[in-house]
């Protein structure tokens, strides 16, 4: 069987772009269980709820969603467990730098396949008020009644 090339998502993490400004991202790998890796397979996450913390200089990723393998048996995974991700040392420091500052934390924006390898995408992220989520969607809705009007104008 050929080994599998490109990009493959399995999990976006819509609403983080939603809650937060991103301020820089960052590509990880991740140390998974061969259960994980077949559910992940079968395209079934939930990144909503995820977040990274760090325990003795490594970064953790927490409370993501992976169901159990449903053919799997005594070996299967727990669906919440605390997963290992894999980063350049040198990344890791500017990481664990950034965040020490007041407001931000590392939320994962994306879960994709690269070349048959299981990656995450993570970003440092500094939470929106409320009044900066209800300025982001009336910016949206005004470009998209700029746009109608355009192309209303070219049609006649």
């Amino acid at each position: 069987m050929p080994k599998e090339s490109g990009l493959k998502v399995v999990a976006t993490n819509r609403k983080a772009r939603h809650d937060y400004h991103i301020m820089d991202t960052y590509e990880a790998g991740l140390v998974l269980m061969g259960t994980e890796v077949k559910s992940l397979r079968e395209g079934r996450a939930s990144l909503v709820d995820g977040f990274a913390t760090f325990y003795n200089d490594e970064l953790w990723l927490e409370s993501v969603y992976i169901p159990e393998y449903l053919n799997g048996s005594w070996t299967n995974h727990t669906a919440r467990r605390r997963r290992k991700l894999l980063l350049h040392r040198e990344e890791l420091e500017k990481i664990a730098h950034k965040t020490r500052e007041s407001g931000f934390t590392i939320v994962p924006l994306q879960l994709y396949f690269l070349d048959s390898r299981a990656k995450v995408e993570i970003a440092i992220a500094k939470g929106k008020k409320d009044y900066d989520k209800r300025q982001t969607l009336r910016e949206k809705q005004d470009n998209r009644e700029a746009l109608r009007v355009m192309r209303e104008k070219n049609r006649g």
